[in-house]
Order: structure tokens, then sequence, then C-alpha cells
């Protein structure tokens, strides 16, 4: 029999070298499977939450309350005079949007206040701030602004136009 020759340490340090070796490969492997499992699993769950149905308590919550809708009286006001000799005149039909059934309660014991800022306000105006939809916009903005002052701490959505006279 023939002898094996003996090992050095210098044999057991490359035996460890190349043990290392091939072990180094198999756990950067495991690593990226792992990773790639958990990019998978997330991207899955994520695709889930995404675009799976609401819950109905969820449905509940997102349901938007309609809105509620207040007439006041028939404003009709002489306009400001600019310097012709014919006086004009505008006669209004307006809404008030709420957002919200319980504040009609709240702002009917207010509506003096109201219509005082309506007046008021549509006796500076002149024939000419309401021309075109531009001059519109700005007056629904403006009555808008002058309501919520007046019905403080509550708040209206918008004033809204039923009808819209410049005699």
């Amino acid at each position: 029999m023939a002898k094996a020759p003996k090992k050095t340490d210098a044999d057991d340090a490359a035996e460890g070298a190349a043990a290392a070796k091939s072990k180094l490969p198999s756990k950067k492997l495991m690593i990226m499977a792992l990773a790639g499992v958990l990019v998978i699993g997330g991207g899955g769950f994520g695709g889930y939450k995404l675009f799976a149905k609401p819950k109905p308590e969820e449905v509940k919550a997102n349901v938007v309350k309609p809105a509620t809708f207040v007439d006041l009286p028939d404003v009709l006001v002489n306009l400001a005079n600019s310097g012709g000799d014919r006086t004009q005149y505008l006669k209004v039909k307006i809404v008030l949007e709420l957002p919200d059934p319980l504040l009609v309660a709240q702002i009917q014991p207010l509506m003096p206040r109201v219509m005082d800022a309506f007046q008021t306000y549509l006796r500076e105006l002149r024939a000419t701030d309401l021309d075109g939809s531009a001059g519109l916009y700005r007056l629904k903005e403006e009555l808008t602004r002058r309501v919520n002052v007046a019905v403080a701490p509550n708040k209206i959505t918008a004033v809204l136009f039923k009808e819209i006279v410049v005699q």
C-alpha cells in the first residue's frame, strides 16, 4: 500500500479556502432567492390591496351625503346709476347649497342677515358688473363669501342662481 502524503498546514488552509468559496455562492444564491420571493410576494400583496374590491364599511365611509338646498325670497334691487337717465333693476332668485341638512335649522334664524348682505351688495352693482359669464361668476363668489360671513361659524357650499333678470 502506498502511503498517503501527509497534510500540511498549507494544504489545510487551501482546503478551507476552497470550502469557503464553495459555500459563499450558495449563501448568495439563497439570499437572492429569498429577496426575490419577498419582492414578488410584496408586489402581489400591493396589487391585491390596490385592485381588490373595498369592504362594505369602506363603501359606507365613501358615500357622499346629498346636498341640501334652501330657497331664498326673490331679491329685486335698483342698480347703481352710471350717469344714465334710466334706472335699471336686478331681479335674482337664489338658492343656497348646504353640505348638511342639519344646517337648515341653524341658518334659518340668520336669514335676515343674509338678505341684508344681499341687498347692500347688489345695490352697489352696475349693469356692466353683470356682463358675461365672468361677471356672474364674480357675483356668485362674492355672494357666497358674504353669506358665509353672515352665517359663521356655519358654512354654505355655494350660492346658486335660479333666475337673473336685468331690466
